[in-house]
């Protein structure tokens, strides 16, 4: 399973209307974390690593919009503070 990580545009953040969106936050931390569904979400703040269970790493920060897959098993190392809005897809 694959992280998809992309700088966003104001373009495509309206067309996805995450100002709606939930938010979410977390200091700095580690935790392994299980996806129940497809998460797209939108990094406002901060940094993360993200490691998969089958070893791939993904860079997630500020500006960052993300698609995580569902059934997708990863371990999250917050480095920075971070601050995020997200669906469920």
């Amino acid at each position: 399973m694959k992280i998809e990580v992309k700088k966003a545009t104001a373009g495509e953040l309206k067309k996805l209307g995450v100002a709606s969106w939930s938010q979410w936050g977390c200091d700095i931390s580690e935790f392994d974390w299980e996806y129940d569904e497809d998460e797209r979400c939108y990094i406002q703040k901060g940094k993360v690593v993200v490691t998969t269970a089958q070893g791939e790493r993904a860079e997630i920060e500020q500006g960052d919009i993300v698609l995580f897959p569902k059934g997708l098993k990863c371990r999250w190392r917050v480095l920075e503070p971070i601050e995020k809005v997200y669906r469920f897809e």
